[in-house]
């Protein structure tokens, strides 16, 4: 290697969520171990935007420079849209900027990974114990499977949840076929209704990320460093092993043709690709690494043949639809839309005197969760759910013939894998122009586990901000498509009845012709338990499909690209993580999936965290604390 700088013994390609538990537990286990994290995006440490949990989707519709966004090639079965996927930039990765909801995937998702996919060690016995050690579950525990001592941080919320509770009360009376459960989170509960936790510290109200409480607590190991804005290029190989890296200062520069000066460092012991399901693959290929025709397209000289690298990509399949809200509903509406005009206009109200305006959040916000951890910025919105399965023949007719191979091939012997999760979100999500500045809750529901698969590639050669072919496979399979139409006439039947319910935001809701009984209509409040349900024509159904091919979105889950798979199977890491055909190269992040999870996948990341750490200390011979306690 020419050029380079003194060299580290591991080297992460990457600094999110993974990376800063797996570098972190092994900094810690042996403080002389030199480590280098280097991450595209900014420092998260004490930034308000990433620490006060209530700010998340400001930050999101904003835009700002915490994400990175992946535009996909446009398909019919999403109306020839070009959807765009946004991946978390920043130390902490989506650890930093995500929704903070935590639900654990099924014991049988990790162990598919174990018994399907033939990886030793990945099954539900030896995964539940590091999430075990990874956490402090706050909340009354029913059963031996949270931990009580681990840096990450899980809480309920204690106010400024009336929307949740409400859901949970509608549920419970009104969907006579599930009930209320103490807890969904015990990787075998599945289809029934229950309070959803969130990585919230509850007495400091401050997110819990990776960044802060594996990385930024350890601020006096001089030999653990993170560079932030940089950003890998390839791995360096030499004779079938990685030495090092080459990276640039990541400028985000306007023009992809600019010319930027490469910097090169080299590894000792171990690199390791935490960079995510898009940047790992694509930073694989620019290596020389993957099929030969997508490297041969890119004028990249191939180093192994590894076709399936950025194959696999998976996903899970968002809606979130809103209803106004009464004035006493507790919302993030006056964080995520406000603003002092809004606000002497009474357009939306919020108890306590207003001292600023909202942009920043208003300094009442500010004093509340900076002196007690409470208020709205200590919480996200999202506080009861279910993870649904489908009971008895109507759930089954209404979602259709062309579910019913999936449904015997894939869930039906394994009942802790839920169909769908179903929720109450108390906020505007939306963009939409003419949407009234007030008061909304929403139902989100999204798929946990489609059958759409797709694949993402390099274009540019080694230009790491060249834009990358993006293929999502949404809503290809038509069972897809029948559980979507399922939720959302569910959620909705669940709205209609909640207290704080005023009616349908038209513009974000299926375009009924106004003499169906499905069309939006303005409401005074909330219709009886017991009022019929809304029937639907097939024409109505027709309509449901065609809105959420046109308005499906990503769920921000985005897995599976360098899967850890057999070889001849499409893999490209082995169960010890390995890049088949390299030596001191391994993958570490969400890319690994063979399978996707039923939950949302912060949980799953701490996993792959822990248990790369456990790999690596056991290779290079470090005994400390990586261990499942």
């Amino acid at each position: 290697m020419s050029n380079q700088q003194e060299g580290y013994d591991i080297i992460f390609a990457g600094g999110g969520s993974t990376a800063c538990v797996t570098a972190g537990r092994l900094a810690q286990a042996d403080p002389s171990l030199r480590i280098l994290i280097l991450e595209a995006g900014h420092h998260t440490r004490e930034v308000p935007e990433h620490i006060q949990p209530g700010r998340y989707m400001r930050n999101l519709l904003q835009h700002i420079d915490a994400f990175s966004e992946h535009t996909a090639r446009p398909t019919e079965a999403l109306a020839n849209r070009a959807v765009v996927v946004p991946s978390g930039r920043a130390v902490g990765g989506g650890s930093s900027v995500n929704f903070t909801t935590y639900t654990r995937a099924a014991a049988s998702d990790y162990d598919d990974w174990e018994f399907v996919y033939g990886n030793k060690g990945w099954g539900s016995k030896d995964l539940i114990p590091l999430l075990k050690k990874a956490e402090t579950y706050e909340g009354e525990t029913f059963n031996d499977t949270h931990g009580t001592a681990g840096p990450i941080k899980i809480s309920f919320a204690h106010g400024n949840a009336n929307v949740g509770e409400e859901f949970l009360k509608v549920a419970y009376a009104y969907d006579t076929e599930r009930s209320v459960i103490t807890d969904m989170n015990d990787f075998q509960s599945a289809n029934g209704y229950a309070k959803w936790a969130r990585y919230i510290d509850g007495t400091s109200g401050r997110r819990s990320d990776t960044a802060h409480h594996y990385i930024y607590n350890q601020a006096g190991n001089r030999n653990l460093t993170v560079l932030d804005r940089q950003r890998v290029v390839r791995v360096i190989i030499e004779d079938g092993r990685a030495v090092g890296v080459e990276y640039i200062s990541d400028t985000r520069r306007q023009s992809v043709n600019a010319s930027i000066a490469t910097k090169t460092v080299c590894a000792t012991k171990l690199v390791v690709l935490a960079a995510g399901a898009f940047g790992s693959p694509a930073i694989l290929e620019r290596s020389g690494i993957g099929t030969n025709t997508v490297l041969k397209e890119n004028g990249i000289a191939q180093v192994v043949d590894l076709p399936g690298v950025g194959e696999n990509y998976m996903d899970h399949n968002l809606m979130i639809i809103p209803y106004f809200a009464s004035d006493d509903a507790d919302t993030l509406d006056i964080i995520n839309r406000g603003s002092k005009e809004d606000i002497e206009r009474k357009r939306i109200s919020l108890s306590g005197p207003i001292l600023e305006t909202l942009n920043p959040p208003c300094a009442a916000l500010i004093k509340e969760w900076t002196e007690h951890g409470s208020g709205l910025l200590a919480n996200n919105a999202v506080d009861a759910g279910i993870m649904l399965r489908p009971v008895g023949s109507e759930d089954f007719k209404e979602i259709g013939p062309e579910f019913e191979h999936r449904w015997a091939s894939y869930f039906s012997t394994k009942p802790d894998k839920p169909v769908m999760l179903l929720g109450a979100f108390a906020a505007y999500t939306g963009t939409h122009p003419s949407a009234p500045r007030r008061k909304y809750f929403s139902t989100e529901y999204w798929t946990a586990y489609p059958m759409a698969t797709g694949h993402v590639h390099i274009t540019s050669g080694l230009d790491p901000y060249g834009k990358l072919d993006l293929v999502l496979g949404f809503l290809e399979d038509k069972s897809d498509l029948g559980v979507l139409r399922w939720s959302y006439k569910l959620s909705r039947e669940l709205a209609r009845r909640m207290r704080f319910y005023r009616g349908e935001l038209d513009v974000a809701h299926p375009p009924f012709p106004e003499e169906s009984q499905a069309a939006c209509k303005a409401a005074n409040g909330p219709v009886p338990i017991s009022a019929p349900k809304i029937q639907y024509t097939p024409a109505d159904d027709k309509i449901i499909d065609t809105f959420h091919r046109t308005t499906l979105e990503t769920t921000w889950h985005s897995s599976g690209t360098c899967a850890m798979k057999p070889r001849n199977q499409g893999g490209v890491v082995s169960e010890m993580l390995d890049v088949y055909g390299v030596r001191n190269l391994k993958v570490a992040d969400l890319s690994i999936l063979p399978s996707n999870v039923g939950a949302n996948t912060y949980n799953t990341t701490l996993a792959i965290g822990e248990k790369a750490a456990l790999i690596i200390a056991e290779e290079l011979g470090i005994h400390g604390t990586t261990k499942a306690e």
